[in-house]
C-alpha cells in the first residue's frame, strides 16, 4: 500500500467524504475502544486497518482523515473489535449489484461515491399539488419483462427509456417504491435458509423482498436497479432526463422504528441536496415528520406521510409560500371502494372526500396501490389469491372492498367484463375528479393483473411485472386514461388553491360547489341512495363570464334522471365524457334539462 498520512478529521459529514486534505471517515461509535475504518484493497482483498484513536474524537463521533488513498482501488469497511461492518453513510455498497444473488454469504463492503459534474443546471420542478398527478411504480417491474423492450429493462435506465410513454400518458410524477440499497435476498441463518429453500423449491418461488420494504443502506442507489456499474451517475441522469421532460421523481423510504430519527433526516437531506429529487415518502412509526416539516432546505421538497401535525409545523396562523407537506394515507381509498361498488350510506362521505382540500398542506387520493389489488383485479375478484406467497394466504388484507361483478377471476362473459370496463372508468374519474393529488399505480392504465394476488411482495416474476402486451380491453383503457388525464389538466375546477365554499364568492350567479338530484339545486343524500350531481364554478379566463361543470354519479344498480341547472346567457350543456354506453346529447335550452345515467356510470357535462 501506498504510504498514508493519517490525522485528525472533523465530525460532519459522516461516512467517507473526498476533501481537499484526502478522504475523511467520520462514524458514529457509542463506545471508545478498538474501533476504526478498514481498507479494503479491490484486486488481492487485503485489508488495513486504520484506528480512530489516531483521529479525533466529539461526542460519539470518531473521525480521521486518510491523504494519499487511491480511491479507485480501495472499498472499506468500519470495524470495532473484531467486527467489521459497513458503513451506514455508504453513498455506494459493493457486493449486491446483482439482483437475487443467492450465496450463503454476502460480504458486503463500503464504497466510495464516484464525482458527478454533469447536471446541465437542473433544479427540482416544484410544481405544486393541484396541478400534480402521479404514477407509483416498481423500478424493476415497470420494465423487466421482455414486453417492454427497452435497453436496460428494469433499471434506471428503464424508466429513461419510457419517459415518452409516461409523457404521453399526463403524468408528472413518479413514485418510486424502495430503490435505495438492501438486501433483498437474505435469510439470516443456515437452518432458516434450508427451511426457507425446501419450500419454496417445492412452489418454484424464490425467497425475495421484491418489494423492499426492510431496513436499508439508505444513502446508496440500489445497484442492481442500475444498467451499469455507476448506480449513483445513472439515477442522477435519470432524475435530470425526467426533469427535462416535466416529471419529478419521488422516492419511498421505509424506515423501521430502530431507525434513529436524527439518521432518518440526514438521509433524506442526502438525497434531496445530492440527487436532486423532488419529494419523498416516507413510512414508518418514528419519522421525525415535524422537524423535517419545519427544515427550510425542505420548504421546496414534497413530504408525503400518513398525517401532519399541522399545529407543530405551521403554528396557528402561518401559511406555507409553497405547500409540500401531504398527507398519505388509505381514507380515500377504502371508503371509495366502497361507493364505488355500491355499499349503502357511502354518498355523504363520497361527497366529503370529492371535496377535500386542506389550506396547508396537500392530500392524495387513490383507489388502488402497491398493497393490494391493481384495478383490473379490484373489479374481478372477492377475496385475495395470494397461495404463492407461501404463507397459505394467511398475509394480505382480508377487506379489501372490491368486487368481482359476478365472476369470480378471468371471465369471457361480455355482461361481465363490460360491467367490470366501466366499473374501472367509473374508478378512475373518482380519483382524477377529486380535489387532492391523483396518484396511479403503475399499469392500473391499461389493466395489468396479479391474479388477485393483493400483497405479491415476494414475486419477483409475471405476477408483478407490467406485461407492455395490451389486450383489446388494455388498449381502449388506456386511451381512456391519456383522455381524462389531459382534460384534468383543463378543467379549471381542479387546480384551485382553496377548498370549496359552497358559496357564490366569485360573485357570478352560482356557487363554486353545488350538489344536484333529480332536481337541480336538490341532492337527495338519503343513506341509501348511491348517486349525486356536484356541479362546480369558477370564472373564466378573461373574468367576465362563468364556466360551469357538471359530474354526475350513479353507482346504483339502476338508471337515475338528474336534472340540470338553467343557465344564462347563450350557454349550453354538452357532454364531455361518460363511462356508460347510453348517453344523449342535452337539448340546448336555457331551462333545467332532466337526462338519464346510465346504472353504474358517470357523466361528465361542461357548460
Amino acid at each position: 500500500m501506498t504510504d498514508l498520512t493519517i490525522t485528525k478529521g472533523t465530525t460532519y459529514p459522516l461516512g467517507a467524504t473526498i476533501t481537499k486534505d484526502g478522504v475523511q471517515f467520520a462514524a458514529v461509535l457509542h463506545k471508545e475502544g478498538n474501533c476504526g475504518v478498514v481498507l479494503i484493497e479491490k484486486k488481492t482483498g487485503q485489508k488495513t486497518r486504520i484506528p480512530f484513536s489516531d483521529g479525533k474524537r466529539i461526542g460519539n463521533i470518531s473521525s480521521v482523515v486518510v491523504k494519499g488513498l487511491d480511491i479507485d482501488a480501495y472499498d472499506y469497511n468500519f470495524y470495532c473489535d473484531e467486527k467489521e461492518y459497513v458503513d451506514p453513510h455508504a453513498k455506494r455498497i459493493i457486493g449486491n449489484e446483482k439482483w437475487g444473488i443467492k450465496e450463503e454469504e454476502i460480504i458486503l463492503r463500503s464504497g466510495f461515491e464516484k464525482p458527478y459534474d454533469n447536471w446541465e443546471g437542473d433544479e427540482p420542478l416544484c410544481i405544486p399539488y393541484e396541478d400534480s398527478v402521479i404514477y407509483c411504480l416498481h423500478v424493476r417491474g415497470f420494465t423487466i419483462h421482455p414486453s417492454s423492450k427497452v435497453k436496460g429493462a428494469g433499471t434506471y435506465q428503464g424508466i429513461i427509456a419510457k419517459t415518452e410513454y409516461l409523457k404521453s400518458l399526463g403524468v408528472t410524477a413518479i413514485e418510486l417504491m424502495p430503490a435505495y440499497e438492501f438486501e433483498e435476498y437474505n435469510p439470516t441463518k443456515k437452518e432458516e435458509k434450508k427451511d426457507i429453500m425446501s419450500f419454496f423449491e417445492e412452489k418454484s418461488v424464490m425467497p425475495i423482498n421484491y418489494w423492499g420494504y426492510k431496513e436499508g443502506y439508505y444513502f446508496a442507489p440500489k445497484a442492481s436497479y442500475a444498467y451499469g456499474e455507476d448506480a449513483g451517475s445513472e439515477f442522477k441522469d435519470m432524475v435530470k432526463h425526467l426533469h427535462k421532460n416535466g416529471i419529478e421523481v419521488i422516492m419511498q423510504f421505509y424506515f423501521p422504528d430502530n431507525v434513529k430519527q436524527g439518521y432518518i433526516f440526514d438521509s433524506i437531506r442526502y438525497w434531496v441536496t445530492e440527487y436532486h429529487i423532488d419529494g419523498v415518502h416516507v413510512k414508518g412509526g418514528k419519522v421525525p415528520i415535524s422537524f423535517m416539516g419545519t427544515e427550510p432546505l425542505f420548504a421546496n421538497t414534497k413530504i408525503f406521510y400518513q398525517y401532519i401535525p399541522e399545529q407543530e409545523i405551521y403554528g396557528i396562523h402561518e401559511i406555507p409560500a409553497y405547500k409540500n407537506m401531504c398527507i398519505y394515507s388509505d381514507g380515500f381509498m377504502y371508503n371509495m371502494r366502497k361507493f364505488l361498488k355500491g355499499d349503502d350510506d357511502m354518498l355523504s362521505t363520497m361527497l366529503s372526500l370529492t371535496k377535500h382540500k386542506p389550506e396547508r398542506v396537500g392530500s392524495v387520493n387513490f383507489i388502488t396501490n402497491y398493497y393490494g389489488f391493481t384495478l383490473n383485479d379490484l373489479v374481478s375478484y372477492d377475496k385475495k389469491h395470494n397461495e404463492d406467497n407461501g404463507e397459505n394466504n394467511h398475509d394480505g388484507a382480508d377487506y379489501n372492498y372490491s368486487w368481482n361483478c359476478g365472476v369470480e377471476g378471468k371471465s369471457r362473459k361480455n355482461a361481465v367484463m363490460a360491467l367490470r370496463k366501466k366499473m374501472m372508468r367509473n374508478a378512475l374519474i373518482l380519483v382524477m375528479l377529486s380535489q387532492g393529488t391523483p396518484v396511479l399505480l403503475a399499469g392500473d392504465e391499461f389493466c395489468n393483473t396479479q391474479n388477485g394476488n393483493n400483497n405479491p411482495y415476494c414475486q419477483d416474476n409475471e405476477v408483478s411485472w407490467l406485461n407492455w402486451n395490451l389486450s383489446k380491453t388494455g388498449k381502449e383503457m388506456l386511451e381512456f386514461t391519456k383522455d381524462l388525464i389531459a382534460y384534468r389538466k383543463t378543467a379549471a375546477f381542479l387546480h384551485v388553491k382553496k377548498e370549496f365554499t359552497m358559496l357564490d364568492i366569485h360573485h357570478c350567479g352560482y356557487p363554486d360547489m353545488s350538489y344536484h338530484g333529480l332536481q337541480a339545486w336538490k341532492a337527495e343524500l338519503e343513506n341509501y341512495n348511491h348517486h349525486v350531481g356536484i356541479m362546480y364554478s369558477c370564472p373564466d379566463e378573461n373574468g367576465k363570464g362563468v364556466k360551469l361543470w357538471y359530474v354526475a354519479y350513479n353507482m346504483h344498480w339502476e338508471k337515475k334522471q338528474f336534472s340540470l341547472p338553467k343557465l344564462m346567457k347563450e350557454q349550453k350543456w354538452k357532454v364531455v365524457m361518460t363511462t356508460g354506453e347510453r348517453v344523449k346529447e342535452i337539448p340546448e335550452a336555457k331551462k333545467s334539462s332532466t337526462f338519464e345515467v346510465e346504472e353504474r356510470s358517470i357523466t361528465i357535462f361542461e357548460a
